[in-house]
């Protein structure tokens, strides 16, 4: 899957990065808590937990790392 390449090299990247993978199938009621109504869906969150980046679809490896320097 492409996500997870773009998500896999931006991890080699940035070494402090944390992917948690959701099954959204499975676990219909946290997707809808977390507002997710397609895959993929990538979020990235700060250190307080606040969503700095979103992503429908699948992200770029430039907007995943944009997305890491907001959140750190």
């Amino acid at each position: 899957m492409v996500t997870r390449r773009v998500l896999g090299e931006a991890g080699r990247l940035v070494s402090a990065m944390n992917i948690v993978e959701r099954d959204v199938v499975r676990d219909e009621s946290e997707a809808e808590r977390l507002g997710i109504r397609s895959t993929p869906t990538v979020i990235v969150r700060g250190k307080s937990g606040d969503e700095v980046f979103r992503a429908e679809g699948i992200p770029s490896l430039n907007q995943v790392l944009s997305a890491l320097a907001k959140a750190m």
